[in-house]
């Protein structure tokens, strides 16, 4: 079985939704704990996806990319973006330190949102025969799928993605700052390493071993799950 472009975007599109605006969300709630009020000001930390969404990095590239994956036989990454949430890390009560905890929250809770997706996989595997089974199997793999991309992309050491954040927070301060005046580029590096294929070629074994240890953990046969992320 191998869904259309239409039912696959139906598939999809609760977890891309929540992945973006939880990933935010975290953002700005974390950077409230630590004492910046920006993002809580601007009414980002806020679980309305209404607030987060981006049109071009939420809705417009994800789908694009889908199509893309569906005329040419898959195997691109599938990701996207929501509005970034403001932070001023000059108003953090420690700013070094507690950066590396704002910009963690954000790949953390896609790691939570992969577990919960994962356990949906393991309900719809526990319910086969049932109406509702096959969509809560395939709508959970895509939830494990695209959490964990958008987890493993994050966690990659370029500024400004919470990666290069996490590493600006423990590099010595010199180093730190010759290091964070890569932010302007960074952006564009990561276009140009995801058109010639090489972001792919960084990210699928780290996809592929998160996905492995999770499945493993939670007691999911990784071939099912497999299996199923092959037909979205």
């Amino acid at each position: 079985m191998e869904l259309n472009l239409f039912q696959t975007v139906a598939i999809y599109a609760l977890p891309v939704v929540f992945a973006i605006t939880l990933h935010e969300a975290a953002h700005g709630y974390v950077a409230k704990h630590f004492g910046d009020l920006t993002a809580y000001a601007a009414g980002r930390v806020s679980l309305n996806p209404l607030r987060h969404i981006d049109p071009f990095g939420t809705i417009a590239l994800p789908l694009l990319l889908l199509a893309v994956s569906k005329l040419f036989g898959g195997g691109g990454i599938l990701f996207g973006w929501a509005k970034p949430v403001p932070v001023n890390f000059a108003n953090l009560r420690r700013p070094k330190r507690d950066m590396l905890w704002v910009a963690a929250a954000g790949p953390a809770s896609n790691l939570l949102m992969a577990v919960f997706w994962l356990l949906m996989v393991k309900a719809g595997l526990a319910l086969q025969g049932n109406y509702f089974a096959l969509p809560l199997a395939l709508m959970g793999a895509a939830g494990v799928f695209f959490n964990i991309i958008i987890m493993v992309l994050n966690l990659l050491p370029l500024p400004p993605l919470d990666g290069g954040r996490i590493l600006v927070s423990l590099l010595p301060r010199r180093l730190a700052y010759k290091f964070a005046r890569i932010e302007p580029y960074g952006f564009i590096i990561l276009i140009v390493l995801l058109f010639s294929g090489a972001l792919g070629l960084i990210m699928w074994p780290l996809i592929g071993i998160t996905m492995s240890l999770l499945a493993q953990l939670f007691g999911v046969p990784l071939s099912d799950l497999i299996r199923l992320a092959s037909v979205i």
